[in-house]
């Protein structure tokens, strides 16, 4: 399928995981892409494998994130697709008994803030435009709740989607559709990093995908696909889940 020639996308996080993965699929279906991280030597390898542009941002940075979006519009004459994908999820990040200050700040900044920053700056070429989409990563952490908990990251993620709900339904009628992409747990390098030391951590979350198993990146990226195609047109505002039943799930198959 063609469903995205010659639309412009951005990715932030797009050297690794669910943002490579979503560049790989984009670029397929037509896109040019734009590959933003903070990785230069990654990034630029994922850029060469794309045929895109890699573009080095500090999407905590106002400065970065501006100039990114405008050096896409300088390049390509357009943007018609922001995936603000980049996140973190350390290790130091638990319970709120025990995760500090510092940790709780700076997963704000860089899951919560960026987007913020990242649909900032986005918005004003996608109006000029009179279309766009702006695709935002939250989690399905958002809409439950964990007592294996990572609390700044499941408050960082609930913020993506409050926020993306709100600029969904406040461009709706300017033709830009904005979404919030809820995955499960899926097999990247920072969820294996996390629970690489902690079998137990990785099971106890594991028993409860009514699927069995983790989702593997691509599998993400074909809803980035569709959220980014005219396929999902009257979609906007949503919570738009993709977590193998885990938040449709009461008890789960042995």
């Amino acid at each position: 399928m063609q469903r995205l020639q010659d639309r412009v996308a951005v990715i932030t996080g797009g050297a690794s995981g669910i943002g490579l993965a979503s560049a790989r699929r984009l670029a397929s279906e037509g896109a040019r892409v734009v590959i933003a991280d903070i990785d230069p030597e990654a990034g630029q390898a994922a850029a060469d494998e794309v045929d895109g542009l890699f573009t080095r941002a500090d999407v905590t940075s106002e400065a970065d994130v501006t100039a990114l979006f405008q050096s896409t519009v300088d390049t390509y004459g357009r943007l018609d697709i922001a995936f603000n994908n980049a996140g973190i999820s350390p290790p130091e990040d638990d319970s709120i008994l025990t995760t500090g200050i510092d940790v709780w700040q700076k997963l704000q900044q860089v899951n919560l803030t960026s987007v913020y920053l990242c649909c900032r700056a986005a918005l004003p070429h996608m109006r000029a435009a009179g279309r766009g989409s702006i695709i935002n990563t939250a989690s399905f952490v958002a809409v439950m709740g964990a007592a294996t908990s990572q609390i700044a990251y499941t408050a960082s993620k609930g913020g993506v989607l409050a926020m993306s709900r709100e600029l969904g339904v406040q461009f709706a009628r300017e033709g830009i559709r904005v979404n919030a992409l809820c995955p499960g747990p899926v097999n990247t390098p920072l969820l294996r990093e996390l629970f690489a030391a902690d079998s137990e951590r990785a099971n106890r979350r594991l028993v409860h995908v009514p699927m069995g198993r983790f989702a593997e990146p691509e599998e993400i990226a074909g809803a980035v696909a569709f959220l980014a195609s005219d396929d999902s047109s009257y979609i906007t505002a949503s919570q738009f889940l993709v977590d193998g039943g885990i938040s449709g799930a009461y008890v789960t198959p042995l």
